[in-house]
């Protein structure tokens, strides 16, 4: 293997040219009969690199590079691949310099450690128990059932009038009482963006808008428009009401993606409670308020005055 120092400048990460974040995020499909057989991908316990001594793993680098692509949404590209790569070796040196140091030793150093492995470990068993569960058709329509239930909402259609002051509102209301047409008086006075357009807002539900533009159009009928300007932080407005709807939910295998992951996220909760449930605990009551709980409902019971009330200290 190649010694260096750093600072590492790295043209290519793989000989074989092969992007590692897809690599790790797609499965492998068969390639085409090739007419020049390519370099095969390195396995991910490949050794990226040693270090002063010590191994790492392809597999390691890999981890890190795609979180480093998904918190910058960088694209692939040899540039971002030459600064994660010089970023993960900065990592492990200042690492090998804090085991040198012996700072693990420190007590804030230590609990971050292992607060780390607990989350660590702790998604990996969220992660292995939603591979053990496959929701039946019969849970699926029951949830697609209440999903439905709950969807129901009201979707509008509209169009407005944007100003910057209640008194040019209300002239605009006077003129609309008397005949003008909203769509011209928008094109001419409507500050925002959709004024070109006559106002015209596409479809939308009430959770949308701002609340007094919301409130507005929900306690309007279609065909009319509002006979008070609304207020909100972005100025007047006149709104139009042109038609109303119920809107339509998804259907049953448009939705079986996000219900499958749902009753997974529930069953998941379940199992986890039951391992809290059968855990055995003890707790150091000075620093842990325990609220005792009524057994039947599970709400906290009611306080003891007398066990509440502290005991008088012993006279000597």
């Amino acid at each position: 293997m190649k010694k260096t120092r750093l600072p590492l400048l790295l043209g290519v990460l793989l000989a074989t040219g092969t992007c590692i974040a897809e690599d790790a995020a797609k499965p492998a499909t068969p390639a085409a009969a090739p007419e020049a057989t390519p370099a095969a991908a390195p396995a991910a316990d490949a050794i990226i690199a040693t270090v002063n001594g010590t191994a790492y793993p392809l597999s390691l680098f890999q981890l890190f590079y795609i979180e480093r692509m998904q918190q910058t949404q960088s694209e692939n590209v040899e540039a971002f691949q030459q600064q994660a790569f010089n970023e993960f070796m900065s990592l492990i040196v200042a690492s090998q310099e804090a085991e040198r140091r012996k700072l693990e030793d420190k007590a804030d150093v230590a609990s971050a450690l292992q607060m780390q492995r607990i989350k660590v470990l702790s998604n990996a068993t969220v992660a292995a128990m939603a591979e053990e569960i496959t929701p039946t058709d019969e849970e699926l329509k029951k949830a697609y059932e209440e999903v439905k239930k709950n969807a129901t909402r009201t979707e509008y259609k509209a169009r407005h009038i944007l100003v910057k002051d209640e008194d040019e509102a209300k002239k605009l209301i006077k003129e609309l009482d008397g005949g003008a047409d909203f769509g011209e008086l928008a094109k001419k006075h409507s500050l925002g963006p959709t004024g070109k357009n006559g106002g015209e807002l596409d479809w939308f539900d009430a959770n949308q808008m701002v609340q007094p533009f919301a409130e507005a159009v929900s306690s309007m009928k279609p065909g009319t428009y509002s006979k008070e300007p609304v207020q909100t932080q972005f100025g007047w407005h006149v709104i139009n009401l042109q038609e109303s709807r119920n809107a339509e939910p998804p259907s049953f295998e448009d939705a079986k993606p996000q219900l499958i992951a749902l009753l997974q996220r529930q069953k998941i909760a379940e199992k986890l409670n039951a391992l809290r449930d059968s855990a055995m605990v003890e707790l150091n009551e000075d620093l842990v308020k325990v609220t005792p709980r009524d057994e039947q409902t599970g709400d906290p019971a009611p306080a003891d005055d007398k066990a509440a009330t502290p005991a008088a200290p012993a006279k000597k």
